[in-house]
């Protein structure tokens, strides 16, 4: 129990202790509030520095930028200065330029006037020549027209010649004989004279168009002319489907004829080569059966019979002819041999002709050298003789000298 003036405390009151209690916690409060206003004060000594450090440099901040507020003004002050030159100039360069294109403007306009003056004349000089050059192209027409009037009347002498020319491929035998004329002419161009034969008889008794002297192998071959004109015309006339392939059957009976006939006949083991050439005079002929009758060649590589046309037969031949040469060349072998084995010797009595001439050669160069040197010293001692001088003689020599009589002995 504790006596507080007029009022007794319990110790063991539970009011009592839970004020004592608070009394307790405020102290403790404001124990650790102090602390941390301690700690607080502690703390805000570097923050105060910084802040301070901070007002300085908002300071220094301020003077910066009134020195950059007074450079700007020069800035300014001086970009103004240089629009207002600038302005001048530009001034200065239009009023210039003006000038200079007013002048350049009176200059093209004065040659302008004189260009067209000159065209004008020009244009004068060029009618006065169109009219002569009309003149002339109306005479010249005249002419040309006279030409194209005998042109006309040729065109229509080549008419009837290519209606003659339909007349002769029309019949079968003048179609043969066309076929083996161009067959003729291909061959007399690409071949000596001596390497065929043509309408030659074979001992079967049938007649090849040309017979080509090809040594073995392959041997001799045999080149016919052949000319389907009426399957391939056939064809090109052909406008409905069952015309074309009654045309195309044609077509290939006639060329299979034509093989099956060539192998036949112009074929003999032994005589002449495994193989002939069927010639088609035409080139269009030729392209149509390769193009749309393969099967058909292939049956002509199978009964050894090889289709060429004009162009193709050239090159074949030409192939034959350096077969030909170089069967020549083989059979001349022995020839040559012997004629190099003679070039050779007559090569080796020229080296020891040369070898000789060059003695000789260079016994007249020692020869010549020593006349040289003989006429060098002769034409010393003259020249010697041309400049002596008696006056250069001594008395003691007087008695050597020759005496000038009046002639007697």
């Amino acid at each position: 129990m504790i006596q507080i003036g007029n009022t007794a405390v319990a110790l063991d009151d539970p009011l009592v202790l839970l004020g004592g209690g608070l009394i307790l916690l405020v102290l403790g409060m404001l124990y650790l509030s102090l602390r941390a206003a301690s700690r607080s004060a502690q703390n805000l000594e570097p923050l105060i520095r910084q802040t301070s450090q901070l007002a300085q440099n908002m300071q220094q901040l301020g003077m910066g930028q009134e020195q950059l507020r007074g450079g700007l003004q020069h800035v300014s002050d001086a970009q103004a200065n240089a629009q207002v030159q600038l302005v001048q100039t530009v001034e200065t360069r239009l009023a210039d330029v003006q000038q200079h294109m007013n002048d350049r403007l009176a200059d093209n306009m004065m040659r302008q006037n004189r260009a067209l003056t000159e065209m004008q004349e020009r244009m004068k000089e060029t009618l006065h020549g169109s009219s002569r050059q009309t003149a002339t192209s109306l005479t010249q027409l005249q002419e040309r027209l006279a030409t194209i009037d005998k042109a006309q009347d040729n065109i229509t002498k080549l008419s009837g010649d290519v209606l003659s020319l339909q007349d002769i491929l029309s019949n079968k035998q003048t179609r043969g004989a066309f076929g083996e004329i161009q067959l003729n002419d291909i061959v007399s161009k690409a071949l000596p004279s001596d390497s065929y034969q043509l309408q030659a008889t074979l001992s079967n008794g049938k007649r090849a168009d040309c017979l080509i002297h090809l040594p073995n192998p392959p041997g001799p071959i045999v080149i016919d002319s052949k000319f389907p004109l009426e399957a391939y015309e056939a064809l090109r006339r052909a406008e409905t489907q069952a015309q074309m392939t009654d045309a195309a059957r044609q077509m290939r009976t006639a060329v299979r004829a034509h093989i099956k006939a060539i192998s036949e006949r112009y074929i003999i083991e032994g005589e002449t080569a495994d193989g002939a050439l069927m010639f088609l005079p035409s080139e269009a002929v030729y392209a149509e059966l390769h193009a749309n009758f393969p099967d058909v060649v292939r049956d002509g590589f199978a009964a050894r019979v090889w289709i060429v046309s004009p162009t193709t037969c050239m090159a074949t031949l030409n192939t034959m002819r350096a077969i030909l040469k170089d069967a020549r060349m083989r059979e001349q072998a022995g020839a040559i041999r012997k004629e190099l084995g003679l070039l050779q010797k007559d090569v080796e009595r020229l080296g020891d002709r040369v070898v000789n001439l060059d003695r000789h050669f260079g016994q007249a160069a020692k020869d010549i050298a020593e006349i040289k040197i003989s006429a060098d010293k002769a034409g010393r001692r003259a020249q010697r003789l041309d400049n002596f001088d008696f006056e250069e003689l001594q008395e003691g020599d007087a008695s050597t000298a020759v005496a000038l009589g009046t002639g007697k002995p």
